[in-house]
């Protein structure tokens, strides 16, 4: 589950360049915090949910301070934690804590409610087979930080981007002049890169995978026909269900026998899970 250090670093740049503009100035602190006051703030839930981003928030305190804060974890990612635990606490000079909160807090609570989200999927299909997965439909940029918050959450990542799985839409049948052709075409031109074809009747199910297909994504399909997909394809194929899915009918849905949910509202409409900085009170 871990994160590539270099691209929570070019993230965490960008984010604070675009916090303290072209001059590097948090105005508001420079002018009301002796540069050598130093304090010491905790970071706290303001709500109970499933943390996920605390090393990206160190990030962003590391950088803000040139190092010269000092960040340490009071749980870990993937903990639930409830209204008023502790995450984490900061110390060290007291402009560079306020310069990087709203950065660091950004991050941490977006993070930390896709994984809360996912987390309330993952609970749903307990006892099934069924996994849920991820979708392209994140925050442009920030990609990277939600697929990992899903997998804290307890969720599985489909793929990264248009480049590590070929997916066969309605779009490409169309281009392609039919699914078995838009199959051939793409398995001749990448063979090393894993196939998944977009189906919408039992016919086109059987189609893909009597053409070579071991992964169909089966869209916008009622339980009863998604357990007519799963009869009629056998284990000929991993089978995903997406398309208007709601965490109410969850269960439903993954007890059709499906092997995936792929839920895009993980990473494109959880809400964010609320996490404060306060400063201890200065003696």
């Amino acid at each position: 589950m871990n994160l590539d250090p270099g691209a929570v670093d070019e993230i965490v740049r960008r984010a604070l360049a675009e916090d303290l503009g072209p001059d590097g100035l948090d105005v508001t602190s420079v002018a009301t915090i002796p540069a050598d006051q130093t304090d010491t703030g905790d970071v706290v839930a303001r709500a109970g949910g499933v943390v996920a981003g605390l090393a990206v928030a160190a990030a962003v305190f590391d950088q803000a301070s040139a190092g010269a804060l000092l960040f340490q974890t009071k749980v870990s990612d993937g903990a639930r934690v409830a209204r008023g635990d502790v995450l984490a606490t900061v110390a060290g000079p007291t402009r560079a804590i306020l310069t990087a909160e709203r950065t660091a807090l950004n991050l941490l609570c977006r993070m930390s409610g896709v994984a809360t989200h996912t987390r309330a999927w993952a609970d749903a299909l307990t006892g099934t087979k069924a996994l849920v997965l991820d979708t392209r439909k994140t925050t442009p940029g920030l990609r990277v930080l939600e697929k990992y918050a899903v997998r804290v959450g307890g969720g599985t990542n489909k793929r990264m981007g248009l480049y590590d799985v070929a997916m066969i839409k309605d779009n490409h049948k169309l281009a392609a002049g039919s699914l078995t052709n838009a199959y051939r075409l793409v398995r001749s031109s990448f063979p090393a890169v894993p196939v998944q074809v977009e189906v919408t009747t039992v016919t086109e199910a059987v189609e893909a995978v009597e053409a070579g297909a071991t992964f169909l994504l089966c869209d916008n399909m009622e339980p009863a026909l998604l357990r007519e997909v799963v009869a009629a394809v056998g284990e000929r194929a991993e089978l995903e269900a997406t398309g208007g899915l709601t965490l109410e009918r969850a269960r439903e849905f993954a007890e059709t026998g499906v092997h995936y949910l792929s839920v895009g509202a993980l990473t494109h409409s959880s809400p964010i899970l609320d996490i404060a900085l306060d400063l201890r009170p200065r003696s």
